[in-house]
């Protein structure tokens, strides 16, 4: 799998003659049309997890004639960019729904703050893309404000523990200060990714894990990209 950083929590994926579009909401490499160009490609599927403007923004309806499909967060119908979506190639997933084609299956989970994550199985690759589901614990923050973030992450903790994964895109927020790799902390040592891309960290250095954060024998890659264009293989 190649993987290509838009921005923030916005990626492209190859993964073989499928290309996978996640949370396009701005593109400053131009990275989209360049990869549709280049047509190594069979099929495009568009994801946005949710409403939020950095993560949806309705320009991705440009690409209609090279999409097969639109796979947008059920919130996103009430955004005002909405209405600019092609509705035959649009489908609405809601939290812990499912959609399928002969290509991809997709699986959909709640957020901890707006909209739902995705799981996307594509030509035997697992791939989960966490949108905005985080542990956000903000420094600062009261008491119980802190601990509320912590049970909505863990209740949702719940319905993917034990799982595996072939590639995970999740936040290591650099806002969160030093509670930043929290939530990534306990995804990987309650699930099992074989690979971990982080997001939503515009304008931070670099993330790179600290000691201690895989258990002992149980580290795997990690690429935290800053400038969109960035590829990683996978």
């Amino acid at each position: 799998m190649e993987v290509i950083y838009l921005l923030n929590s916005g990626f492209l994926v190859h993964v073989d003659d499928v290309l996978l579009v996640f949370d396009a909401f701005d593109d400053p490499a131009g990275v989209i049309p360049q990869e549709l160009e280049k047509g190594r490609y069979e099929w495009l599927y568009f994801f946005a997890s949710h409403a939020h403007f950095d993560h949806f923004n309705p320009e991705i309806a440009k690409f209609s004639t090279k999409t097969r499909r639109y796979l947008l967060s059920e919130d996103i119908r009430s955004n005002g960019g909405a209405n600019r979506m092609p509705k035959e190639q649009t489908s609405w997933i809601g939290t812990y729904d499912s959609w399928q084609d002969d290509v991809v299956s997709v699986t959909s989970f709640s957020s901890t703050d707006e909209g739902t994550s995705f799981l996307v199985e594509v030509n035997g690759k697992q791939i989960f893309h966490a949108g905005d589901f985080n542990w956000w614990d903000w420094t600062g923050d009261t008491a119980e404000n802190r601990k509320l973030a912590e049970n909505a992450f863990r209740k949702q903790m719940k319905h993917l523990a034990g799982r595996s994964f072939d590639l995970v895109f999740f936040p290591v927020d650099g806002r969160l200060g030093p509670s930043m790799e929290r939530g990534a902390k306990v995804f990987c040592a309650e699930t099992h990714p074989k690979a971990f891309v982080a997001m939503h960290s515009v304008g931070y250095p670099a993330w790179q894990p600290s000691a201690g954060f895989f258990a002992a024998g149980h580290e795997i890659p990690v690429w935290a990209p800053t400038k969109a264009g960035e590829r990683h293989s996978f």
